[in-house]
């Protein structure tokens, strides 16, 4: 594959993942740049609002294996990452893979499971590999967490650690549909499950192509200045418990590449920069007062980006 084919692979996956998927194109263009770039994807919204449908749909477009984990209090971190078993007639340990061996992993209601087991994936997205018993395992390329959690119900749930919410690279919200689009999504589903007609687009090799091939996308030295001045003023200590750090700031590089890829270009400008900040930079802030309240972040970031100038010419 070329670089240029980044772009094609993208195309042929958003139109299958719009089968069955109506009015999130933005959503998936987000999905489609945090995949490329080898990252993983929090998803924050309300029940039913299609986030274990775009997981799945976006793995069945590729022909890679999807798995999917409820995460309750009781989950345990072998329930996720397997365990060795005893084999009586062997008299050997042999190790059971869990749920996390697999291409596109679905962390359903993470939040629900309790900080040990969350921890669990810390090194599986991460490192992408699994240690147990001494033993390490690498994952399968490529590999990604899409995580959900409900923002609205928070009882008998264990809030994300910040160093596992800088784990993932993106996060986004589904949100309502239009009115429009909600006759849309009647009109489709009414005699029948799209889903189960979704047939792959793509090998899962061509999406191993493309993650090594999209750090070839050009960022010129105004545009890293932009990121770097967003950067630092995201930890005002006046407003900012906790600011950006460098991984988030490499976070925004490598999404802004990916997305530029997915848009078919091969240098990143100002407006990939707006379009990431606030699903890159959001989730890693903690405002002074404001703990957990994740539309302040967001406003905060939407101020930092009128208030940093941005690039005015287009270099590539």
């Amino acid at each position: 594959m070329e670089y240029s084919g980044i772009s094609v692979l993208a195309g042929k996956i958003k139109e299958n993942v719009g089968k069955v998927i109506i009015g999130k194109d933005k959503q998936i263009d987000l999905m489609l740049a945090a995949l490329i770039a080898g990252g993983h994807v929090l998803l924050e919204d309300i029940p039913g609002t299609g986030k274990t449908v775009l997981a799945r749909s976006l793995a069945a477009s590729l022909s890679c294996s999807f798995s999917r984990v409820q995460f309750t209090p009781d989950l345990l971190p072998a329930d996720v990452t397997g365990m060795s078993v005893f084999q009586p007639g062997k008299g050997t340990f042999d190790f059971v893979p869990g749920p996390v061996f697999t291409n596109i992993l679905l962390a359903d209601e993470i939040n629900r499971a309790t900080p040990r087991t969350q921890s669990a994936l810390l090194e599986c997205m991460e490192e992408k590999q699994v240690t147990e018993g001494g033993v390490t395992r690498k994952l399968e390329k490529p590999f990604m967490v899409i995580a959900t959690q409900n923002p609205v119900e928070t009882q008998g749930t264990f809030p994300l650690p910040e160093a596992q919410l800088d784990r993932f690279l993106i996060r986004l919200s589904m949100g309502y549909p239009s009115e429009n689009e909600a006759l849309q999504i009647m009109e489709r589903f009414i005699r029948s499950q799209p889903f189960n007609d979704l047939k792959p687009v793509a090998e899962k090799e061509e999406m191993v192509q493309a993650q090594e091939l999209f750090s070839q996308c050009q960022v010129s030295r105004p545009v890293m200045e932009y990121i770097s001045a967003l950067c630092v003023e995201s930890r005002n200590p006046d407003r900012v418990q906790l600011g950006v750090s460098p991984r988030g700031m490499l976070a925004l590089l490598r999404a802004s590449q990916a997305y530029a890829a997915v848009q078919g270009r091969d240098y990143v400008i100002p407006d990939d920069i707006k379009a990431l900040a606030v699903p890159v930079m959001a989730h890693r802030l903690i405002l002074r007062g404001l703990y957990g309240k994740s539309g302040e972040n967001e406003a905060f970031i939407q101020e930092l980006l009128q208030a940093v100038p941005a690039p005015t010419e287009e270099i590539k």
